[in-house]
């Protein structure tokens, strides 16, 4: 949507959405330089916003609850078992994997949130608990693809892009066209 476009909508509704204030914003910051129509159309959605004809919806804050809940978990299962093992997990992908199986729990206030959370650590803790336990096992369970890669990094000689390709391509293509690699 253009701006202009954008204060119409506004006009029209009565309220300016935080994802149409996000646009102007984003279009704002695009733009090296903004048209006259656009700064009158700025100017019009600024006057109507004083004026209360147009109404700012607040941003709200949701707080998921589960999110909270799910990690707390993920992290407590995580630090037994790296304590007892060689292996290093990836809490996020645990967290994501589970949180990806159980409902979110959302709240927009602190009271909201502490209800949330006592709710469900009465009615779901089970649940959490077996959905953490899954993303775990899933996790231990996976192939490890190709152990043997190696990021592409700099060497002292190589620092630059081109030559850690055509190093790279050195490795898997050795002997390729029998020519010398790429130099600087």
């Amino acid at each position: 949507m253009s701006i202009d476009q954008i204060v119409e909508q506004a006009l029209k509704d009565g309220y300016l959405t935080p994802s149409m204030e996000a646009e102007v914003g984003r279009i704002c910051d695009m733009a090296s330089e903004l048209s006259i129509e656009e700064y009158m159309a700025l100017d019009r959605l600024m006057g109507a916003l004083l004026t209360g004809e147009v109404v700012a919806v607040p941003r709200k804050q949701f707080i998921n609850v589960m999110e909270e809940l799910v990690i707390s978990r993920s992290i407590a299962r995580v630090a037994e078992i790296e304590a007892t093992s060689e292996k290093s997990l990836d809490v996020g992908d645990i967290a994501a994997y589970a949180l990806n199986r159980l409902p979110p729990l959302y709240a927009t206030t602190e009271e909201g949130a502490v209800y949330q959370r006592q709710k469900a650590q009465e009615e779901l803790q089970t649940l959490i608990n077996e959905q953490v336990d899954s993303a775990l096992t899933r996790y231990l369970d996976r192939p490890e693809f190709f152990p043997e890669r190696q990021a592409i990094t700099p060497t002292k000689q190589e620092g630059t892009v081109l030559s850690q390709v055509s190093k790279l391509l050195g490795d898997y293509a050795p002997g390729f066209e029998g020519k010398a690699p790429i130099s600087e």
